[in-house]
């Protein structure tokens, strides 16, 4: 029984408290309602990046799954958390075949961000700040990344003002406790200690100018919490 509690200590020093008995928020993301239709890209007028695509490339405004899953939403602990550190690793955003990849990439305030050119051709950055400091910035091909960082949390719409059908978000984020959705509309929120939080869901939606909706979870141990979300899509 003693070495048993010393393996239990050491493995506490080792990997944290959180990391051991941190509890966890996972759920899905669905929709209700028409979403709108996915619409294949023209490229034509790029044809270096055209080529790169065996198939047309399809919008991502609105990405659906199976059994109304809805992707591309940030799920992430607005409240509750101390997260006032930001991760040492940059965040990277690529622009590869006339697409950003990721379509959201999520960071910290403060978090360092890599922008990467791996095309042949000119892009043009140009992140839609409202509440940080909006800024348009060109990168030939080969050129090294461009550095940032954003001191305010905020959902920022990115474009390329060469390529019109280039689109993205910046979801900058006062937490290290974020998610993603994808194919199945799933998300996990691991390593909570006991508390109680609010848990945000944030969609761009149909117009593009993004909707959040909000509930409050409490975890008091290493117990997994479910928390769904359901937005309204309509096909316009």
């Amino acid at each position: 029984m003693r070495t048993r509690q010393c393996l239990v200590t050491l493995l506490a020093l080792v990997v944290g408290p959180a990391l051991m008995f941190g509890g966890t928020i996972s759920g899905k993301v669905t929709y209700t309602g028409t979403p709108a239709k996915q619409h294949p890209i023209d490229m034509s007028k790029e044809p270096s990046c055209a080529k790169q695509h065996a198939t047309p490339v399809m919008t991502e405004g609105v990405v659906t799954g199976a059994n109304n899953a809805l992707d591309n939403v940030v799920v992430y602990v607005s409240a509750g958390a101390d997260d006032a550190n930001a991760p040492a690793q940059a965040i990277t955003f690529t622009q590869k075949g006339c697409q950003y990849i990721p379509h959201v990439v999520t960071m910290h305030t403060g978090q360092e961000l890599d922008v990467l050119n791996e095309d042949q051709t000119s892009h043009n950055i140009h992140p839609l700040a409202k509440v940080n400091r909006e800024w348009n910035k060109s990168q030939p091909p080969g050129s090294p990344p461009i550095k940032d960082k954003w001191d305010q949390p905020e959902f920022i719409e990115v474009k390329c003002n060469i390529h019109p059908w280039m689109h993205g978000w910046f979801a900058v984020l006062k937490t290290n406790h974020y998610a993603v959705t994808s194919g199945d509309g799933a998300y996990t929120l691991p390593n909570l200690p006991p508390g109680k939080y609010t848990i945000t869901a944030w969609h761009e939606g149909t117009t593009g100018g993004g909707e959040s909706k909000t509930q409050d979870v409490t975890i008091t141990g290493n117990e997994t919490k479910t928390v769904d979300f359901s937005f309204a899509l309509k096909p316009y």
